[in-house]
C-alpha cells in the first residue's frame, strides 16, 4: 500500500475513534483512487469516495479527515436528493458553506480551497442557498457527482479536430475504447461495493480493531484495505438516476440514524452536527404531509343518523356523512426572515387542504405587532391569496397574535404560526392547538414544531 493509501486508511481510522458519528458514515462509502484529470481534488456520487492522490498527499492527517467527512456527510444529510428546483451551482455552494462550517465547529481542519463562512453557522443548505449571489463565481472544494453537470463527460471524449477521411472511424474507435474502460471501472466499483457492504456488516456495533481482527484475509490483510482503497476509476462516473436517488437516499437516511446510535452508544454525539441531524431524522417526513395531517385531524366529520322526513317513506334510519365548518388561525411572521415565496408557498399548500376539511381561514400578519391591515377572512370556498402587500421587518413578538385571538374572543380549532421561531414568545401556554410551522433551527416552548425545510 503507497503512502497515500496509508494517510487514507490512517485517517479513517482516526475518525471512526474520535469522532464515531462521521467515521461510521465514511466507512459506508469505498475509497477509489480517481486517474486522469477528471477529478482534481475529491468527489462523490454517493456511492463512493474518490480522490487525487496528488491532492491528498500533502495534506494533514486532519485536512485529510475534513476531507472524507466531507464526501460522507453529504451523501448522510442526502443532499443528491434535496436539491429539488434549485440552481445546481447555487445549491452545490450552499451544500459545502454547510458541510463545512459543521466539521470547522467538530474540530476539523480546512484543507485549501474549501468555502467557509462563520455568518452561515446553524443554518441548513436550504437556508443558505438563498443568501448566495446567483452568478457567483466561488467553487466547491470537491465534485458533486451525482447530479449531471454541464460539462459532464468532456474529460473523456476525443478532442474535436478538423474532418478528414479517417476521422469518423478514429472518433469511434476512441469512444468504444472509453466505453469498455467505464464498463470496466464499474464493474470495479461495483466489486469494491459489495466488498465494502460485507466490512460493515462486520463492523457495524463493534470496535474497528476488532473488526479488521475479525475479518483479516491471508493475502493482503484486512479487507477493508483490499476492497477500499485498491480500486482505481479511469473515467467519470454517471450522475444518479432518479430512481437511485430515491433508493439511496432511503439507504442514507438509515445509515445517519445508525451513525448517531453507534456514536451516541459511545457517548460522542455533540455539538452542531448532532443537532442538524436531529433536525434531519425529525423533518423526514415533508412539512405538506404533516400540514394536511393536522388539519384533517382538526376537521370534524361524523355521521348523521337522524329520523329521515315522513315525506320520504319508510322507517329506517340511514346514515349519512356530516361534515362541520372548523375555524384556523394562521399567522405569518413578517419579521424579515420569511421571503414572500415561501409566504406565497405556503399559503398555497393551505389553499389546497382547506377545501378538502371544509375550513374557515382567519389570516394574520405580525412582526412586533399586527399588521394594520389584517385580519383577512377567507371562507372554504373562497380561493386563498396572499395579501397584496404585507408591513413589516421589524422585531417578532409572538404576543400580539395571541391577545387579538383573547381580545375577539375567538376560538379556532387550530392556530398555525409561519415563523423562525426567533422572538418573544407568551410567558403561558395559549389554550389553543397551536402547529409552529419553523424555518431554520429555533425551538419553541410549546405548541407542536414541525420543520420547514
Amino acid at each position: 500500500m503507497d503512502d497515500v493509501a496509508r494517510k487514507l486508511t490512517a485517517s479513517r481510522t482516526r475518525l471512526i475513534l474520535d469522532k464515531p458519528f462521521l467515521g461510521a458514515l465514511v466507512l459506508r462509502l469505498p475509497l477509489i483512487e480517481a486517474m486522469g484529470s477528471w477529478c482534481a481534488t475529491s468527489a462523490t456520487d454517493a456511492r463512493s469516495i474518490y480522490y487525487n492522490a496528488r491532492y491528498i498527499e500533502p495534506l494533514s492527517f486532519s485536512q485529510v479527515q475534513f476531507v472524507l467527512a466531507h464526501e460522507a456527510l453529504h451523501c448522510g444529510l442526502s443532499h443528491f436528493a434535496r436539491r429539488e428546483y434549485r440552481d445546481l451551482n447555487r445549491w452545490n455552494l450552499a451544500c459545502d458553506y454547510a458541510v463545512n462550517q459543521l466539521l470547522v465547529e467538530d474540530g476539523l481542519e480546512l484543507p485549501p480551497g474549501a468555502l467557509h463562512d462563520e455568518t452561515y453557522k446553524g443554518l441548513s443548505a436550504e437556508e443558505i442557498y438563498p443568501l448566495i449571489e446567483k452568478d457567483s463565481d466561488e467553487e466547491t472544494m470537491d465534485q458533486h457527482l451525482y447530479d449531471a453537470q454541464e460539462d459532464h463527460g468532456q474529460d473523456n471524449q476525443p478532442p474535436q479536430n478538423e474532418p478528414n477521411p479517417d476521422h469518423n472511424q478514429q472518433q469511434n474507435q476512441q469512444q468504444n475504447q472509453t466505453d469498455q474502460n467505464s464498463n470496466q471501472s464499474s464493474e470495479k466499483a461495483s466489486q469494491a461495493n459489495q466488498s465494502a457492504d460485507q466490512e460493515r456488516e462486520a463492523f457495524d456495533g463493534s470496535d474497528f480493531n476488532q473488526a479488521q481482527s475479525n475479518n483479516h484475509d491471508k493475502d493482503s490483510g484486512s479487507p477493508i484495505d483490499k476492497g477500499r482503497i485498491n480500486h482505481t476509476a479511469g473515467v467519470k462516473p454517471p450522475p444518479l438516476s432518479a430512481q437511485e436517488k430515491d433508493r439511496l437516499n432511503t439507504q442514507w437516511q438509515q445509515r445517519l440514524a445508525g451513525a448517531v446510535q453507534q456514536a451516541s452508544a459511545a457517548g460522542k454525539l455533540d455539538g452542531s452536527v448532532a443537532r442538524l441531524v436531529e433536525r434531519l431524522l425529525h423533518s423526514s417526513v415533508p412539512w405538506r404531509n404533516l400540514l394536511a395531517h393536522y388539519m384533517s385531524g382538526t376537521s370534524r366529520t361524523d355521521y348523521n343518523l337522524m329520523r329521515p322526513s315522513r315525506r320520504r317513506g319508510g322507517q329506517a334510519i340511514l346514515p349519512s356523512l356530516h361534515t362541520e365548518q372548523i375555524n384556523v388561525c394562521i399567522a405569518l411572521d413578517t419579521s424579515g426572515s420569511i421571503e414572500q415565496e415561501e409566504i406565497a408557498e405556503f399559503m398555497a399548500e393551505v389553499n389546497a387542504i382547506k377545501g378538502l376539511v371544509n375550513a374557515r381561514i382567519i389570516l394574520l400578519a405580525c412582526d412586533s405587532k399586527l399588521d394594520e391591515d389584517g385580519p383577512w377572512v377567507y371562507e372554504s370556498w373562497e380561493p386563498m391569496e396572499p395579501p397584496k402587500s404585507l408591513k413589516g421587518k421589524g422585531g417578532t413578538d409572538f404576543n400580539p397574535v395571541f391577545d387579538w385571538i383573547k381580545s375577539n374572543a375567538i376560538s379556532p380549532d387550530l392556530l398555525i404560526y409561519f415563523t423562525d421561531a426567533v422572538g418573544r414568545f407568551p410567558s403561558h401556554a395559549a389554550h389553543i392547538e397551536t402547529l409552529w410551522l419553523v424555518k431554520g433551527g429555533a425551538g419553541v416552548p410549546w405548541g407542536q414544531r414541525v420543520q420547514l425545510n
